[in-house]
């Protein structure tokens, strides 16, 4: 059993802080890299990107595993700081971010091994490539449980505005069914579908930020679940 913080906001700010980072780093990341060398429908073209221009393809590998080292610390501080509401179901989110990291750095992989082949095996490049395609979403499943249970966590917090909760199980709820469009109809899926992703996850790092926990709710909280009897 884990016990209550002694001060909540500062694992607040920090993992709100991390938080940004893997938003940025995920977003920016492989905008500035990947997609300025991919072309699409032409693997040729895209082989001899990635050849041409090895620094810029690494550097998408890195922001990426940027955002899933800082992913560690965000995942444990945001199950300490929502096992005081229900901590078994804090563990079971805990287990899918696990999961979900887990897969998302194996992934990485995919992309180390599309640049070992020499432009003119733009076939085998290609497919590392779909294989990252796929190996993304499929990552993005569990992390879209590990959403719904965070949000449903907030929700019944009274420590954390419950509108984030709520956000946090849309964007949950978008995630997995994205992979499912993805996997059964890739031409249906769009990432329109993420954008409630963005916005959950971009206000909840913001407000652990600026605002942190209510503290005086907190301790409540914490205080009824984890006292002993007497």
């Amino acid at each position: 059993m884990t016990l209550p913080l002694a001060d909540p906001n500062r694992y607040a700010r920090i993992g709100g802080a991390l938080y940004l980072v893997i938003i940025i780093a995920g977003i920016v990341g492989p905008l500035v890299t990947r997609e300025a060398l991919v072309v699409a429908h032409d693997p040729v073209a895209t082989s001899h990107n990635i050849a041409s221009s090895p620094e810029l393809w690494r550097l998408g590998i890195i922001l990426d595993l940027v955002a899933q080292l800082c992913d560690v610390p965000v995942m444990v501080i945001l199950f300490l700081l929502l096992s005081p509401v229900n901590q078994p179901v804090a563990l079971v989110s805990l287990l899918f971010n696990v999961v979900q990291t887990s897969t998302l750095v194996a992934n990485q992989l995919t992309l180390v091994v599309a640049q070992l082949f020499s432009p003119d095996q733009p076939a085998l490049a290609d497919v590392a490539l779909r294989a990252y395609a796929f190996g993304e979403p499929i990552g993005l499943v569990f992390f879209g449980f590990t959403c719904i249970l965070e949000g449903y966590l907030i929700r019944h917090s009274g420590y954390l505005p419950w509108i984030l909760g709520l956000l946090m199980q849309v964007a949950g709820v978008a995630y997995v069914a994205n992979t499912f469009l993805q996997l059964l109809a890739p031409d249906v899926a769009s990432i329109v579908f993420l954008i409630p992703t963005v916005v959950a996850e971009l206000s909840l790092a913001l407000w652990l930020v600026v605002r942190g926990v209510d503290v005086a709710k907190y301790r409540q909280v914490s205080a009824a679940a984890y006292q002993t009897p007497g």
